[in-house]
This record gives C-alpha cells, sequence and structure tokens, in this order.
C-alpha cells in the first residue's frame, strides 16, 4: 500500500507550516520572551548595584555622623575644661583679693582702735586733771 500523493502534499505542507510557524512565530516570540527575561535579570541587577550602593552610603554616612558627633562632644569638651579653669582661676584670684582687702581693713580697724584708744588715753588723763583741779579747786 503506497501512500497516495495527497498524503505527501499534506506532510509537505505540515512541514512548510511548522518551518514557517517556527521562523516566523516562535523564534521571534522566544526571542523577545528571553530579551524580557535578560531586561528582568539586568533590573534585578541594577537594583542590587543600586541597593548595595543605596547601603554603602548610609553606612559612610553614618560613620561620618558618628565621627562628626565625637569631635563635637570632643570640642565641647574642652571648651567646657578650659572654662572651668577660667572660673576657678578667676575664683581663686577673688578670693586672694578678699583675702587681702579683709586684712588690709583689720589692719586698718586694729590701727584706727589704736589710735582712739591712744586720744581716749590722753584726753582721759586731760579730763581727769580738769576734773580733779575743779574739785579740789587747785591744779594739779
Amino acid at each position: 500500500m503506497i501512500p497516495d500523493i495527497t498524503v505527501l502534499w499534506v506532510i509537505g505542507f505540515l512541514l512548510l507550516t511548522v518551518y514557517l510557524l517556527n521562523t516566523l512565530i516562535f523564534q521571534p516570540v522566544l526571542k523577545v520572551v528571553e530579551a524580557r527575561l535578560r531586561a528582568v535579570s539586568d533590573a534585578r541587577d541594577l537594583a542590587q548595584t543600586a541597593s548595595d550602593r543605596a547601603t554603602a552610603a548610609t553606612t559612610e554616612y553614618t560613620q561620618k555622623l558618628n565621627t562628626a558627633r565625637s569631635d563635637v562632644y570632643r570640642q565641647m569638651d574642652e571648651k567646657r575644661r578650659v572654662a572651668m579653669d577660667h572660673r576657678a582661676s578667676l575664683l581663686a584670684d577673688t578670693r586672694a583679693t578678699i583675702a587681702r582687702d579683709l586684712t588690709e581693713a583689720t589692719n586698718r580697724v586694729t590701727q584706727q582702735t589704736q589710735d582712739a584708744r591712744n586720744t581716749l588715753d590722753r584726753e582721759a588723763d586731760t579730763l581727769a586733771g580738769a576734773i580733779v583741779s575743779r574739785v579740789l579747786g587747785r591744779a594739779s
């Protein structure tokens, strides 16, 4: 049993249809699908790279911020220390001035007291002589 020539035509058209479908439809569609898969893969890689760069930038920013903060705190501590030293110096100078002024005032008061006693002693002797001469009616 030999196949009819129409069977050969059908097989030929079938092969031609498969060839045409493969070259005109399936190959371009597969190329588009493959290109989209590559594009998605490239986009994921690009997003991962951007994420890694952002993470690195965030880490660097945090490190620089912490460094800047520690520098500011160190400067504040240094200024505070200088201010406290200056305050202590001013307090010591003020205490020394007060002690000197107090000593001078004490000496002045002591001297004035001694002068007043001496004056009172002289005046007391003069008054005593005057009282005695009046009471006794004679000069002593």
